[in-house]
């Protein structure tokens, strides 16, 4: 978790990570970056960063990530006290 004065922010979680978080679908964590809110949920929710993050410290791509209502794949976007973070898993299908 980040020093200093991050706060709590709200995070929305989809249904399929919701086996990680005791079936809730809204969960509260720790971070002044999308980064930090994620290793804060991996501190709570073991396992659970794993699905989002890659072996390259990449989000991956069935993964959307929101701040507010905007889109961000930068693991550095930045996350404020008043904000609300929504965790999307893009349902994939198909040829690419």
């Amino acid at each position: 978790m980040t020093a200093g004065s991050c706060g709590r922010v709200k995070v929305r979680i989809p249904d399929p990570l919701r086996s990680y978080t005791g079936r809730q679908k809204v969960v509260e964590a720790a971070g002044d970056t999308v980064g930090g809110v994620l290793e804060d949920l991996e501190r709570q929710f073991p396992g659970i960063r794993f699905r989002m993050i890659d072996e390259q410290q990449r989000m991956r791509k069935h993964m959307k990530v929101f701040v507010n209502d905007e889109a961000v794949r930068d693991l550095a976007a930045p996350v404020g006290a008043d904000d609300e973070v929504t965790i999307m898993q893009a349902l994939s299908g198909g040829a690419h």
